[in-house]
């Protein structure tokens, strides 16, 4: 038994490491946009005399890249499925690399005028583009690779890629805040973590190109859907609107938590950008460990039950957390911030195999991104606008945790009209 299991042990091993570090590359690319929009780039692109309004512009480009995730999700889904996922995972990694590298030497307003946040902008667009093809291949390659038993604890580990690639990008930045002033940190030194994006992506694609295709995909290769988007969105609409509502609690609390975070404690408490930094920086790593173990509970007692967990947990933590924050110790944002984090990764971690299970083959990767990148731009990508305008227009937070509680509650009312999806078989 030990000779028959060994060989398979080995491969999903690899392929869960080459899934992992691939989206966490992917993430810290993208994250790292979100921290600087925050922190820099409304100085650096969308100078204004009040400091709020430069941030809710940069949060506005910020949310362009979400608008083309569904976009990425669409063609990256047709083509991975018809194609396979292993081709479409190495081009949405150049291009995300690519985008932010280029971000890294882009000139400021002050030199280059309008011209400057329009190019900015453009980037972000391929970089929601890649992003939404990135999720639903790193993904489906390890499902598909993986047992029906465990398909929670491995396909979770993708997903651990997103705090991954925030510790990463947030790691960078708090090294950065802390040994360079001010003054230098807008000049110059922001760039530096968006150059690095190079050798991290040489990184990803090497170990990439290494993996094998899944055999699921493989059965059904000769024969592959025509038009998987318009097949799934005939047959399987009900599974789409399902993910949909799932991801939007999720999505939302995430982005108020990492990103919406950097502004309030900044601006709204005045203390150091780096006492939110480290907040989000030791969340992250907490969640990056809980991730993969909330996706193995949920292959004992079921998708459901966890990712209920996850969603009631944050609609009430939310009004804690920001009451929490209000105290102005750093250590008690640290907590706050860090049960907030544990508490999104119990939704986060068995999302991937719950997502996956709800698709047939043949359309899985055009009917898992649809439903994940849908959401995104109602979700994750409005929320920090959203919560900057209505700490803007009440100064207070109280509205914002409203606005996420409510996204909790329609994951809750969305993961208990599904079916519950555990030990499903991803053969079609």
């Amino acid at each position: 038994m030990t000779e028959t299991l060994s060989p398979r042990r080995e491969r999903i091993a690899r392929v869960v490491t080459a899934s992992l570090i691939g989206t966490t590359v992917e993430w810290y690319d993208f994250f790292l946009y979100g921290s600087a929009a925050a922190l820099v780039f409304n100085k650096v692109f969308f100078p204004t005399a009040d400091p709020l309004t430069g941030t809710l512009l940069a949060f506005a480009t910020y949310a362009i890249g979400f608008g083309a995730r569904p976009l990425g999700g669409l063609v990256f889904g047709h083509f991975g499925d018809r194609l396979g996922r292993k081709r479409l995972l190495v081009l949405s990694l150049l291009m995300m690399g690519g985008a932010t590298f280029l971000m890294g030497v882009l000139p400021s307003y002050a030199s280059f005028g309008v011209g400057a946040p329009l190019l900015l902008t453009a980037l972000r667009l391929v970089q929601g583009f890649a992003l939404g093809g990135e999720w639903g291949g790193s993904v489906l390659i390890v499902a598909e690779h993986g047992s029906d038993r465990h398909r929670g604890f491995w396909a979770s580990w993708p997903q651990a890629g997103a705090p991954g690639g925030n510790l990463l990008a947030t790691a960078v930045l708090a090294v950065l805040a802390a040994v360079q002033s001010e003054q230098d940190f807008a000049s110059w030194g922001w760039r530096i973590p968006f150059l690095l994006s190079g050798l991290l992506v040489a990184i990803g694609l090497w170990i990439r190109v290494r993996i094998e295709e899944t055999p699921v995909f493989q059965a059904v290769a000769d024969e592959p859907e025509r038009t998987p988007v318009v097949t799934v969105l005939r047959t399987q609409w009900r599974e789409v609107l399902v993910a949909m509502g799932a991801r939007m609690g999720e999505n939302i609390s995430y982005y108020v938590i990492t990103s919406f975070i950097l502004v309030y404690v900044v601006e709204a408490l005045k203390l150091p950008k780096s006492t939110a930094l480290n907040a989000v920086l030791i969340g992250s790593a907490v969640e990056l460990v809980a991730i993969p173990l909330w996706g193995a509970l949920s292959d004992r007692v079921g998708r459901r039950p966890v990712y209920l967990f996850g969603a009631v947990g944050m609609a009430l933590w939310v009004f804690a957390f920001f009451a929490i924050l209000d105290v102005r110790s750093t250590w008690a944002i640290v907590s706050a911030t860090t049960v907030a984090l544990v508490l999104h990764g119990a939704m986060y971690g068995p999302q991937a195999a719950f997502f996956s299970e709800l698709f047939g083959t043949r359309v899985r990767y055009s009917g898992s991104s649809i439903g994940y990148q849908l959401a995104s731009i109602l979700a994750g990508g409005l929320a920090p606008l959203i919560a900057t305008a209505l700490l803007a227009a009440f100064a207070s937070a109280v509205p914002v945790a409203v606005y996420v509680a409510a996204g909790a509650l329609i994951s809750v009312l969305a993961v208990t009209v599904s079916r519950e999806t555990t030990g499903r078989s991803l053969d079609s």
